[in-house]
């Protein structure tokens, strides 16, 4: 049960007939959902905060074993820096815990204009968060992280502190010769181009992967996942794999496309149940 394989949101209309029954309501998507991932980018909180009445519903209507891994709110990412935002983390976390066992790594998405020149900030705020009792993982997007020496010191504090960094993957949009036209022209919000260091600085590992729409077009770069998470998963650490797509429709066919292929590579992750639930209703079917 080290790997974990979601989708950035639990519920989009798009996805009636496919993912969901048709004519399955909006108010049904996170416990349908929840029958078919066991885990979910919680994308949701970095635009708003829910009260503890919502997040007690959400631990409800998910079934025991599934996680969300919370995205921090931009209102404490993105105002400037980092450190001064302390308390309202540690209220967040607070709030969250209404989740129980379902809460799972919480990852903070720093703006593009966050660069190393805020290290100090970034080490006091990375040190003072409750790592003791709540995983934390990070995403950088300034490009001059991905360049030494900032690189190996941002490695270097993450490894120390234990805190995972988030794995931005956005090769399969933009570097594919053969993919001229920008698949997210139809998207409501861009992916950052940034470099891929597929690096692992504590126990688990966040990979969010930006599938292209064209299923066909992710197998070469799903491959070298496969390999990697292999690697990853003989070490012993815990890989939670979320699929993007520019357009969602698409999303959950490219997740389920990636499990079939670890599957018959004889991956040791877990069976997806939404093929469990197909398989099921197709036994029922015949009688």
């Amino acid at each position: 049960m080290n790997f974990r394989l979601g989708l950035a949101i639990w519920g989009y209309k798009g996805w009636l007939g496919d993912l969901f029954p048709s004519g399955s309501r909006a108010s049904e998507f996170l416990r349908l959902y929840g029958q078919r991932f066991r885990v979910v980018e919680g994308n949701t909180t970095f635009y708003s905060i829910p009260d503890s009445k919502t997040v007690a519903r959400w631990a409800a209507e998910t079934p025991a074993g599934f996680e969300f891994c919370l995205k921090l709110p931009k209102t404490l990412t993105h105002q400037g820096a980092l450190a001064p935002a302390m308390p309202g983390v540690i209220q967040f976390l607070d709030q969250m815990q209404g989740l129980g066992d379902r809460l799972g790594p919480m990852f903070a998405q720093l703006p593009p204009g966050y660069g190393p020149d805020r290290f100090t900030d970034l080490e006091a705020f990375l040190t003072a968060l409750p790592r003791d009792s709540q995983k934390f993982a990070l995403e950088v997007r300034h490009l001059d992280w991905f360049r030494e020496p900032y690189s190996s010191q941002l490695t270097a504090l993450l490894n120390q502190l234990g805190v995972g960094r988030v794995l931005l993957d956005t090769r399969p949009i933009y570097d594919l010769p053969e993919a001229a036209d920008d698949p997210q022209v139809a998207s409501e919000r861009r992916k950052p181009r940034v470099p891929l260091q597929a690096e692992i600085t504590a126990e688990f590992s966040l990979v969010r992967y930006i599938s292209h729409p064209d299923l066909a077009l992710n197998e070469g770069f799903l491959q070298q996942w496969a390999v990697q998470i292999d690697a990853w998963l003989s070490q012993g650490k815990r890989v939670y794999f979320f699929v993007h797509c520019p357009l969602e429709e698409r999303s959950p066919t490219n997740a389920r496309c990636f499990q079939q292929m670890l599957e018959r590579r004889g991956s040791p992750v877990p069976p997806l149940p939404w093929n469990q639930l197909a398989q099921a209703s197709t036994q029922l079917s015949l009688f």
